[in-house]
Formats: structure tokens, C-alpha cells, sequence
């Protein structure tokens, strides 16, 4: 199994977290009746949405490798997050259209303390929440649970500048604040939808892994591979939580295969020991297709 527990649970558990958030801030816009908490509770309509799917994408990436997908199911999770990302930015666009109608139908709003505390209430949830998904996420390389960890982290700041912003509106009597907040929120949402949509066609596409890990990578092999004269071609890209590894290994045309294998089980011991999920690819070559670039590790 590719996943831990751990990260099924919280697949799991984000679905009810996320429903009963919503519930709260649906309440906290009926009492106070400002646009600018209507917008916070459709963005948790998105949030309901994305947790199902995150979940549903975290069962798919488990499945095994089969006939049809030979390289297993990873990718599944960068289709969710795209989605995701999509579904983001709809609900952007209806914040500013709510927004827009409180222009039009002039400022009116109750700031109702239990409303306020209630959505106050459901961002401290919320935090407590993106604080273990991205933690979980990151740790055990799931794309979708940390997408979500960061829909709902820019949730919370939502939540947080909406408040703090309708505080003001009732101090100083300016109401229309309410609408401009409604249209804040609508920014920092299209803006966390278009990071979490690049980050995942990143994966979709293959993308090669980050500078530090590439780094990572070439030491284990610079280490493990004594025996040998040079390595070159060094790809390495991540599917979920899997790192595929693939590259060229020069060493002595009179060399045995046996001889050759115990060296690239050594390598391949060393790069699992950064990256346990690696699936590493090495094609051995005599010293004639040895290349100026390539890393010397003999």
C-alpha cells in the first residue's frame, strides 16, 4: 500500500469537518445577513466538494498497478486538485456577482455578536484543521490532501480579514466595507485556486522534481556507486507520493552483469533511503557511452 492510514483517515475525516464548518457560517450569514459571510460560507461549499474529492482520489492512487496502468494510479490526485483549483475559481466568480448585488441594493447589515462569533468559532476549526492536512500531506506526499490543506488555510485568513473587516465597518459606519471585503475575499480565493491548479499540471505534465531534491539524488548516487565510472542522464519526477528515478550507469566494458547489479542494488538502497517510495530505472553501459557532463562517481 502506497498511503498510510493516516492519510485515508483525514481524507476521510475532511468530509464531516468541512460539512459542519459550512453549517456554522451559513448560520453566522443568517444572522448577520452581510454578503461578505455569505461569500466565506460559498467558499465552504467548495471546501464540502473538494474533501469528497480528495478522498476519492486518495482511494484511486492506492489501487495497484494494473494491465491498463502498468506505472499504478498516482497521478489521480493532480486531477483532483486541478478540479479543485477550478471549482476555486467558481467560486470567485460567485462572490463577486453576490457582491456586486449588495453594491446595487445598497449597504445593510447586522453585526450580531453570536453571527460573528460563530464564523470566528468556525475559522479556529478551520485552522486547526489546514494545519494537520498540510503537516500530513507533505510528510507522506499527497498531492490532494495538501491542496486542500491549503484551500482551507486560505479559508481561514478569509475568515479572519472578513471579521476583522466588518469590526471596522461597524465602527466607523461604513457599511459598504462589507461589499469591498466580499470582493477581497473573491481575489485571495482566484489567487489560491491558480497555485493549486500550477502545482498540480506540474505533476501532470511530468515535471522535474525541485533543485534540493535533484541534489538529493545525485549524492545518494555519487555515494552508493563505487565501482563504477560515471552516471549520466539523470531524470527524476513524482507521481503523488511516488519519486521515479531513471539515469545511465557507465561501468567497465569487462565487467560481469553480477558485478554491475550489486552496484546498482547499492545505489538504489541509497536513493530509498531518502525517498522509500522511489521506483528507480538504471541501464548499465560499457565506458564508450560514458559523457563529458555526466557525474563522475568512480
Amino acid at each position: 500500500m502506497v498511503y498510510s492510514a493516516r492519510i485515508a483517515r483525514f481524507a476521510f475525516w475532511s468530509i464531516p469537518v468541512a460539512a459542519a464548518v459550512m453549517g456554522l457560517k451559513f448560520v453566522a450569514w443568517k444572522l448577520t445577513g452581510s454578503v461578505a459571510l455569505f461569500s466565506d460560507a460559498l467558499e465552504s461549499i467548495i471546501n464540502v466538494i473538494a474533501a469528497l474529492m480528495a478522498w476519492q482520489a486518495v482511494r484511486l492512487s492506492n489501487r495497484p498497478a494494473d494491465a491498463n496502468h502498468p506505472f499504478g494510479h498516482h497521478k489521480a490526485e493532480y486531477f483532483s486538485a486541478v478540479v479543485e483549483g477550478a471549482l476555486i475559481i467558481v467560486a470567485a466568480l460567485a462572490i463577486i456577482r453576490e457582491a456586486a448585488l449588495a453594491f446595487s441594493a445598497g449597504p445593510a447589515f447586522d453585526a450580531d455578536p453570536a453571527g460573528l462569533a460563530i464564523n470566528a468559532f468556525a475559522a479556529f476549526v478551520n485552522g486547526v484543521w489546514a494545519t494537520l492536512l498540510i503537516r500530513a500531506g507533505r510528510e507522506d506526499g499527497s498531492p490532494a490532501l495538501t491542496a486542500s490543506g491549503r484551500h482551507v488555510w486560505a479559508d481561514v485568513l478569509t475568515s479572519i480579514g472578513v471579521l476583522l473587516g466588518l469590526g471596522l465597518a461597524t465602527a466607523t459606519g461604513f457599511l459598504a466595507l462589507d461589499a469591498i471585503l466580499a470582493v477581497a475575499v473573491a481575489l485571495n480565493i482566484l489567487r489560491e485556486g491558480w497555485l493549486v491548479v500550477r502545482g498540480s499540471v506540474g505533476g501532470l505534465m511530468d515535471e522535474a522534481v525541485d533543485g534540493e531534491e535533484a541534489e538529493a539524488i545525485e549524492r545518494a548516487i555519487r555515494a552508493a556507486a563505487s565501482g563504477a565510472i560515471e552516471a549520466h542522464d539523470i531524470r527524476a519526477r513524482r507521481a503523488g507520493p511516488v519519486l521515479f528515478v531513471e539515469f545511465h550507469l557507465v561501468v567497465e566494458g569487462w565487467m560481469s552483469v553480477s558485478a554491475s547489479h550489486v552496484i546498482c542494488d547499492r545505489i538504489e538502497a541509497a536513493i530509498r533511503a531518502h525517498e522509500p517510495q522511489a521506483r528507480i530505472s538504471i541501464h548499465v553501459e560499457p565506458e564508450h557511452k560514458a559523457k563529458d557532463e555526466g557525474v563522475s562517481v568512480g
